[in-house]
């Protein structure tokens, strides 16, 4: 995980749930979280530098979190109970993406803030969903 003293961190409590469960969805979560998460801090340097390269892999690295956490989650339960989760996730990454696309160094962190925690929050569920279902 990247060290938030030396370089900008996107994901954490993405990352932090991903690591709280020990299964193999939540691994992949993690992994797209961390690829997510790199790509989010050169698409910052980019965005802060006014360039714009880094913009196509960090919207490509979101839909591969994006999708793993829908995995995780399991389909069934993201277009059904969990859809209000799935469309926090999907409004958010799409705020990302428009403002990576405008170049908008302030609206790119606080959609950020709000990608995090909604992807988190299904982690999250997912691994009470999975603590009830074990006792």
């Amino acid at each position: 995980m990247p060290n938030p003293a030396r370089e900008p961190t996107f994901l954490p409590l993405t990352m932090a749930a991903a690591n709280e469960a020990d299964d193999e969805g939540a691994r992949s979560v993690r992994d797209r979280a961390e690829s997510a998460d790199r790509a989010a801090a050169d698409c910052w340097l980019a965005l802060v530098a006014g360039c714009t390269s880094g913009r196509q892999a960090l919207v490509d690295r979101l839909h591969d979190l994006s999708e793993a956490t829908c995995g995780y989650a399991g389909t069934r339960w993201w277009a059904g109970r969990g859809s209000v989760h799935g469309t926090r996730v999907a409004a958010a990454e799409h705020r990302i993406d428009d403002a990576v696309r405008e170049g908008d160094g302030a609206e790119f962190a606080e959609a950020f803030i709000g990608y995090d925690q909604a992807v988190a929050t299904v982690v999250a569920h997912v691994r009470s969903r999975v603590g009830k279902s074990v006792t």
